[in-house]
């Protein structure tokens, strides 16, 4: 049976955003436990010319819900990059994670083929839906989820491999 286009998108940024829900909790716990203000670790960066924690959760879910949607020709829901806590971003999240999982898979397959228009930089980029999501969505969604990882990391936070890769159905360890 082929891979669908709901198969390749909405189980893997559920799979990948609930992994990032336990690892916020995770550094919120981490910030409490060494009693410093937790805004420390939303505003890390791992250089100085790049985004910090807090910019990097919206933008995988920025890329997860856009995704969902330009597959399957609705409005994307526009939501303020306002979050300022850990409790903020895990809401912002459990959000992204409520409207991608409200797509059934017939929304979204079949879109392999569906012109898709993005803008980038001021620019609008059109794709088709299958280089759209594999090509374009899904490396940038895996950079801003794993740049949050390993900010979190990086300041010492207690995360290995298993924490960012979440719960993977049909993998008993």
């Amino acid at each position: 049976m082929p891979l669908s286009m709901y198969q390749a998108s909405v189980p893997i940024f559920t799979q990948v955003l609930a992994a990032l829900g336990n690892v916020m909790g995770k550094a919120e716990a981490y910030a409490a436990a060494k009693k410093f203000d937790p805004a420390v670790l939303i505003a890390a960066r791992l250089a100085p010319d790049m985004l910090p924690l807090g910019r990097q959760v919206q933008l995988a879910s920025d890329f997860a819900k856009g995704a969902a949607a330009r597959l399957s020709g609705s409005d994307i829901p526009s939501w303020p990059d306002t979050e300022k806590t850990f409790a903020e971003l895990q809401g912002r999240i459990k959000r992204t994670l409520d409207y991608i999982q409200a797509f059934k898979p017939e929304a979204i397959d079949g879109s392999e083929a569906r012109d898709v228009a993005v803008k980038v930089a001021g620019r609008e980029l059109t794709f088709k839906g299958q280089p759209y999501l594999l090509q374009f969505v899904m490396p940038n969604f895996y950079f801003h989820a794993t740049t949050a990882y390993a900010i979190l990391r990086h300041n010492g936070v207690e995360l290995g491999k298993r924490d960012f890769m979440g719960n993977v159905p049909g993998l008993t360890i």
